[in-house]
C-alpha cells in the first residue's frame, strides 16, 4: 500500500516537474520566435533591406519572417520521427539548443550597410533554424505536459505550456520596450541587439529545468509494449491523413488571425497612421499578458464544455470579430486600434487553449507526436508565415483594408469544416498486437471527439 503511495506521489511530483519543464521551455522557444516578429515589422526593414521603397522592403521583411514558418513543416517531420521514436523529452532538449543558439547569432549580425547582401542571407538561415526548432517543439511541449497529467485534464494541462507563447511575446516585448527605452536613438544602432543576445540567458536556464523530467508515462507504455513505429511519419501519413489535414485547417483558423492581429497590424499601424514604434509594441505587450491568462482559462473550460465544441465557439467568434476588428483599425484613431488588438485575444484563446488537446486527442500515443506536429506546423505556412505578406499585398490589389475582413472569414470557415470532422482517438487503445501473428494493428475504431 505505501508503494503505491509512494508511486502516486512521485508521479505527481514529475507531473509538475513535467508542466514547469514543457512551458518554460515553450516560453524560451517563444520568445525567440516572436522577438523575431517584432523586429521584422520595427527594425529589419530599416537595417536590413535600406534600399528598398517602403512598400518592398516590409514585403521583403516580411519574407524572412516567413521563411521561419516554412521550415517548421521540417521541424515536425524531424522531430516528430525522433518525439515517437525515442521519447518527447530528448527531441525537445535539441529544439531548446536550435532555438536559442539561431535567436543569439542573429544578435550579432551586422547590418545591409556593413556587410552588403550577406546581411539578409545570414538572418534568412537563422531564422530557418528557428523554424525547424519551433516545428519540432510544439508538439512535444504540450506532450509532455499533457501525458503526464490526468486524463480529465487534458485540456487544461495541455492548454498551459501552449500559454508559453504569450508568455514568450510578453518576455520578448518588455525587453524590447525595455531596449528602445534604455538605447533612445541608438536602438537602431546597438539596442535592438540585446534582446536577441539575452537569448543564451534563457537557453541555460530552460536546459537545465528539462534535464530532471523523465519520459511521460504513454510513451513508456509503447515501449514496453516493443510498439514503437520504426517510420512514424510514414505511419500516421498511410493511416490518418485525414485526421492530419482536418487538423491543418483547424490551425488555419486559428493560426491567420494571430498573424494579423499582431505582426501585420504593429507595421500596419506605424506606415500608415503614425503609430509610435515603442506605443504598438507596448500594445503588444499588454496582449501577450492577455495570453497568459486566457490560454489556461480556456483550456480549463474545454475540459468542462468540450475540447471541440470550444474550439468551434472559437471560430464562430472570429468570423463575426474579423469584420469588427477591420472597423476599428480603419478608424486610424491609435486607442482603437489597440482596442482591435487586445479585445481579439478573447476569439483567438477561445480557440487556441483548446487547440493543442483538440490536435493531440486526435492521433494514437505512438504517432502523437508525428502527427500532433504535421497537422499544426504545415498549415503554419499558410497561416501565420504567409499572412502578413497577403494582408500586405491585399490592401496593395484591392485599396481597401476591408479585404483583411473577408480573408479571416475564409480561413474561418475551411477551419470549422476541419474541425467538425476531426475523430478522436486518445480514449481507444492505440496498437492493438495479434497474438498469434504478431502483427500490430492500429485500432481505426471512431470515438467522438469531446
Amino acid at each position: 500500500m505505501s508503494s503505491v503511495s509512494t508511486n502516486e506521489i512521485s508521479d505527481k511530483k514529475m507531473a509538475r516537474r513535467a508542466l514547469i519543464g514543457s512551458t518554460s521551455g515553450a516560453i524560451i522557444e517563444w520568445y525567440d520566435f516572436s522577438l523575431y516578429a517584432t523586429a521584422s515589422a520595427v527594425v529589419f526593414p530599416k537595417l536590413f533591406f535600406p534600399n528598398s521603397d517602403p512598400f518592398i522592403a516590409t514585403i521583403l521583411s516580411f519574407a524572412t519572417f516567413a521563411t521561419g514558418f516554412l521550415a517548421r513543416p521540417v521541424g515536425a517531420i524531424i522531430f516528430g520521427h525522433f518525439g515517437d521514436k525515442i521519447g518527447r523529452k530528448n527531441a525537445l532538449i535539441v529544439t531548446l539548443w536550435m532555438m536559442g543558439v539561431s535567436s543569439a547569432a542573429m544578435g550579432l549580425i551586422p547590418s545591409y550597410n556593413t556587410i552588403g547582401i550577406w546581411a539578409p542571407i545570414l538572418l534568412v538561415l537563422m531564422r530557418l533554424i528557428q523554424g525547424v526548432g519551433v516545428g519540432g517543439e510544439w508538439a512535444g511541449s504540450i506532450l509532455l505536459s499533457m501525458e503526464w497529467g490526468k486524463k480529465k485534464q487534458q485540456g487544461l494541462m495541455a492548454s498551459i505550456p501552449n500559454a508559453g507563447v504569450g508568455a514568450g511575446m510578453l518576455l520578448s516585448s518588455a525587453v524590447v520596450g525595455l531596449s528602445m527605452a534604455l538605447a533612445g536613438d541608438s536602438f537602431y544602432t546597438w539596442g535592438w541587439r540585446i534582446p536577441f543576445l539575452g537569448s543564451l540567458l534563457l537557453l541555460v536556464a530552460g536546459l537545465i529545468i528539462r534535464a530532471k523530467i523523465t519520459e511521460t508515462p504513454s510513451f513508456r507504455k509503447v515501449q514496453e509494449g516493443e510498439v514503437v513505429s520504426k517510420f512514424p511519419i510514414v505511419d500516421v501519413m498511410k493511416k490518418y491523413p485525414k485526421q492530419v489535414l482536418y487538423t491543418g485547417l483547424a490551425k488555419l483558423a486559428e493560426h491567420t488571425p494571430f498573424a494579423i492581429y499582431t505582426t501585420f497590424l504593429i507595421n500596419y499601424s506605424i506606415n500608415h497612421y503614425n503609430v509610435s514604434s515603442s506605443f504598438m509594441v507596448n500594445a503588444n505587450t499588454v496582449a501577450s499578458f492577455l495570453l497568459c491568462l486566457f490560454i489556461p482559462l480556456f483550456g480549463y473550460l474545454s475540459d468542462k464544455v468540450g475540447i471541440k465544441r470550444l474550439y468551434m465557439i472559437g471560430i464562430f467568434a472570429t468570423f463575426v470579430w474579423g469584420f469588427v476588428f477591420v472597423g476599428l483599425v480603419d478608424t486610424g484613431v491609435s486607442s482603437l486600434i489597440v482596442a482591435a488588438m487586445l479585445i481579439s485575444m478573447i476569439p483567438f484563446c477561445t480557440m487556441t487553449g483548446a487547440l493543442p488537446a483538440l490536435a493531440s486527442q486526435a492521433f494514437p500515443s505512438r504517432l502523437r507526436y508525428s502527427g500532433a506536429s504535421l497537422g499544426t506546423q504545415i498549415p503554419a505556412i499558410f497561416a501565420g508565415g504567409i499572412a502578413p505578406m497577403v494582408c500586405t499585398y491585399l490592401i496593395q490589389a484591392t485599396g481597401t483594408i476591408w479585404a483583411i475582413g473577408f480573408y479571416i472569414a475564409i480561413v474561418s470557415i475551411l477551419g470549422f469544416i476541419g474541425t467538425s470532422k476531426l475523430k478522436n482517438y486518445s480514449n481507444t487503445e492505440s496498437v492493438i498486437i495479434d497474438n498469434e501473428s504478431g502483427i500490430i494493428i492500429d485500432s481505426m475504431k471512431d470515438v467522438k471527439l469531446q
